[in-house]
């Protein structure tokens, strides 16, 4: 179910604030959910285990980590052509996709006070955390003259209605995959510190200890959940999501090419150990995870991404509009064919390596 809000005319936005990037399959996107579903979860199974996680939570180890140091004080308009354009690029969807943890969390906190409180605590926290990192992307990019206005987007973006169930296995995974994707820059950059060009860069090894701890309350709240892992529909389900947020990491990676680039990052070798990572991580929460080391599964990612580039150079073409719907015809089946066969392939089960997992 998507709610669909009519968008206000570009020239409304205030002069150096940034028009939101079009709605694509790989925008980030703002959920809403069951909020009354989630209220009545029984959570007792893992309890303890979620106090633990909101007490950790609570401690706020990075409260004083987001501070923006004497090295963000300068100018930054040296930084032009292609690297400015894919590194704003950057700022902007990954501010936005903070943003919208931000509001669901913050709504579900506001939701869950009365009914659950110690999801409503944790929901809370998790909220500062989203709204910690979408405001300091912000200020980076004021650095680069512009603006993200938080507040248009919040009222003029297309929402999304998730069931509860189908927003712990996304937001799950979303945390883990961001979790690796900061991590492996930070590393990289880390051992090859020519490539960093702008500060923000320092600050991706506590920003993704945000991302892990979060993962860490959502597995928690999965497994007390038996009716999320421990039956066959759970199986195909969480099959389908790993695979779905696996193409779309994948997509973004190639479409974003040329800022992983900049940074000296092989686009494919990055995205590679991004999902392998990933999905070894998910083995500790999920029933199920995707066979990897199939030797044609990354091909078949790729031949998503690819065909992917095809739907893209397809829109910016000059052709008819009748043209370019059948000739996207063909294209978008060969991205569905690639995803069936993937996910068709045989998964491993998690359940039965799990104590081999660290």
């Amino acid at each position: 179910m998507v709610k669909s809000l009519e968008t206000p005319p570009v020239e409304l936005l205030k002069p150096g604030v940034k028009a939101p990037v079009e709605e694509t399959l790989l925008t980030p996107r703002f959920y809403t959910t069951d909020f009354d579903a989630v209220a009545k979860m029984d959570i007792s199974a893992h309890e303890e285990e979620i106090r633990a996680i909101v007490d950790e939570l609570k401690a706020d180890y990075n409260r004083h980590h987001f501070i923006r140091d004497d090295e963000f004080k300068q100018s930054w308009d040296h930084i032009q052509g292609e690297k400015r354009r894919a590194f704003v690029d950057f700022l902007e969807r990954s501010c936005t996709s903070e943003f919208s943890g931000f509001l669901l969390f913050k709504e579900l906190s506001r939701r869950l006070k009365e009914s659950n409180p110690l999801l409503s605590e944790a929901f809370e926290y998790l909220a500062r955390d989203e709204a910690r990192h979408a405001g300091f992307l912000n200020k980076s990019m004021a650095d680069f003259n512009l603006s993200l206005d938080l507040s248009y987007l919040t009222k003029n973006r297309t929402y999304t209605f998730f069931p509860p169930e189908w927003v712990i296995y996304t937001v799950y995974l979303s945390e883990k995959i961001g979790y690796w994707r900061y991590i492996l820059v930070f590393r990289h950059i880390q051992n090859h510190p020519e490539f960093q060009f702008y500060p923000l860069f320092r600050k991706f090894e506590s920003w993704c200890q945000d991302e892990n701890r979060h993962g860490d309350f959502f597995k928690a709240l999965l497994r007390s959940q038996p009716q999320l892992w421990n039956n066959w529909k759970a199986r195909l389900w969480v099959r389908f999501f790993l695979l779905t947020v696996f193409v779309t990491h994948t997509m973004t990676v190639f479409e974003r090419s040329d800022f992983y680039e900049i940074l000296g990052i092989h686009p494919r070798k990055y995205n590679t150990q991004v999902v392998t990572e990933t999905n070894k991580t998910a083995s500790r929460a999920f029933p199920v995870t995707l066979n990897t080391n199939h030797p044609y599964f990354f091909w078949y990612l790729e031949q998503c991404a690819i065909n992917n580039q095809k739907l893209i150079e397809l829109k910016n073409s000059k052709e008819l509009g009748v043209v370019k719907f059948f000739k996207k015809i063909p294209v978008v089946m060969n991205i569905v064919w690639y995803m069936l066969k993937m996910y068709l392939i045989k998964p491993i089960d998690a359940e039965m390596t799990r104590e081999a997992v660290r």
